[in-house]
């Protein structure tokens, strides 16, 4: 009961699956999310028990309260405990204002921000038994300022980085810290969904003051900064990993 456990969504691939391999590295036990990546995610649980941790897969849409709190009920079997909970699982329908349909806002404001405020009370369940425990999410710049083609997702984005401050408020009481991440264009697998990916990737490359675009390390480094505690006095914030785009006009 007393080693700590980490809890990943959508963590089969890209940076879900680099922050659960950095956190098993760190000596957590970890809880690999997934929605239909199957092999993958099994792929992703042989890393991890490689290197001598303990992995529980559970398949779960999160934007599904009830799979949201099937899932915690394995967590409590599995381990007894949740220390660590990296909302990352996302997804989103891409296309102009004017041929988003309701059924595409449904779908991407459930994974994207309801997941994160039920995810957020059953993990606060199991962490307040241990003294507590982190909550970071992963936000996009989409979230503030205009991306073509990414109206839903963005504003999805805004109220998850919106729930993390008053997340941060409220479950403060318990010892749990929760923030957030939000990163440039990092060229992962969902960016390949993207209808302008190489505009993107040009613009990340040619524009990032940095010299180049942001890599999945760079998330993952301010990740387990956020769940160190180095950064107990940081709560409700979003942190910008770009290499300084968005502070271009």
């Amino acid at each position: 009961m007393s080693q700590k456990v980490a809890l990943i969504t959508g963590s089969s691939r890209g940076i879900g699956k680099a922050a659960a391999l950095r956190l098993a590295k760190e000596g957590y036990d970890i809880v690999i999310n997934y929605a239909r990546s199957k092999t993958s995610a099994l792929e992703t649980a042989a890393e991890i028990e490689a290197l001598g941790r303990k992995v529980l897969v559970v398949k779960a849409n999160v934007g599904d309260v009830s799979k949201i709190k099937d899932m915690f009920s394995q967590i409590n079997e599995e381990f007894g405990r949740l220390d660590v909970f990296v909302n990352n699982a996302a997804s989103g329908v891409q296309r102009p204002i004017m041929e988003l349909e309701e059924n595409h806002w449904d779908w991407t404001i459930n994974i994207n921000s309801k997941a994160l405020l039920f995810c957020a009370q059953e993990a606060a369940k199991l962490m307040e038994k241990n003294g507590g425990g982190k909550i970071v999410s992963i936000s996009s710049l989409g979230a503030i300022r205009y991306l073509k083609n990414y109206t839903v997702v963005g504003v999805s984005k805004a109220a998850l980085e919106a729930l993390t401050r008053y997340l941060a408020v409220e479950l403060a009481p318990k010892g749990i810290t929760v923030n957030a991440v939000s990163g440039g264009a990092v060229d992962t697998e969902a960016l390949k969904h993207f209808p302008n990916r190489e505009e993107i990737l040009q613009e990340a490359k040619t524009k990032t003051p940095a010299g180049r675009m942001v890599e999945l390390d760079d998330m993952v480094n301010c990740v387990m900064f956020l769940l160190s505690d180095q950064s107990s006095m940081i709560r409700g914030q979003t942190i910008i990993v770009d290499g300084g785009i968005s502070l271009l006009v």
